[in-house]
């Protein structure tokens, strides 16, 4: 009788727990297609960074452009703009423009387009708790990398029920480290410039240009 209960217990629990995950799924498909439902993507940002072992506590506000993979991308006083073949990054307090090639395909490559759906491989990934922020119903999806070697634990996605975005995503590091980035304004299909995306080098004329092939 004993063996019985905890066969069923067991097959109870693995339900509960494939339901959860499908759950999960569902939410993270529904993400994505909310996100390339949109011509463009406008996003401002805060970031934090904390470490307690090590003593480190920074915070940082940042935006970014969104236009299928091209972006443009404002942060910790440097921008780095992808025209969808190449990636400049202007550097103001060093006078330096670093231009280099960017293989879209190499899913290494962490780019600011991916960030709204890096989550669609890679991982597993389980429900977990809902919070009520500012009124706001914010469902949690805990993130697990497949690759042993990451050196992240574990990733918490934050995601609105209603609008279907992301609102948070926590990166909790192997080594204690914790990163949060936290959408402060989500804006989509804005009026750009045509020249959004594009470098414009006689707005740099004393800029040292640094070509990586």
């Amino acid at each position: 009788m004993k063996k019985f209960l905890v066969v069923i217990i067991t097959l109870t629990i693995a339900i509960s727990g494939h339901s959860q995950d499908k759950k999960a799924k569902t939410l993270l498909d529904q993400v994505t297609a909310k996100i390339k439902s949109f011509d463009n993507i406008v996003i401002d940002f805060k970031y934090s960074l904390n470490n307690l072992k090590e003593n480190i506590n920074q915070e940082s506000k940042g935006n970014v452009t969104l236009q299928g993979n091209k972006y443009v991308l404002n942060f910790m006083g440097a921008t780095k703009i992808f025209d969808g073949r190449k990636t400049y990054t202007i550097v103001p307090e060093d006078e330096e423009v670093t231009i280099s090639n960017v293989n879209e395909n190499d899913e290494k490559a962490v780019t600011p387009n991916k960030m709204l759906t890096f989550f669609n491989s890679g991982y597993k990934y389980t429900w977990d708790i809902q919070q009520n922020i500012n009124g706001r119903k914010i469902q949690l999806v805990k993130l697990v990398p497949n690759n042993t070697k990451d050196q992240r634990k574990e990733i918490l996605l934050g995601i609105d029920t209603q609008t279907k975005t992301i609102y948070n995503l926590i990166e909790i590091g192997k080594n204690g480290t914790r990163t949060t980035l936290t959408v402060t304004s989500f804006k989509t299909n804005q009026p750009l410039s045509k020249n959004q995306f594009t470098f414009v080098a006689n707005k740099y004329p004393k800029y040292y240009i640094n070509k990586l092939d």
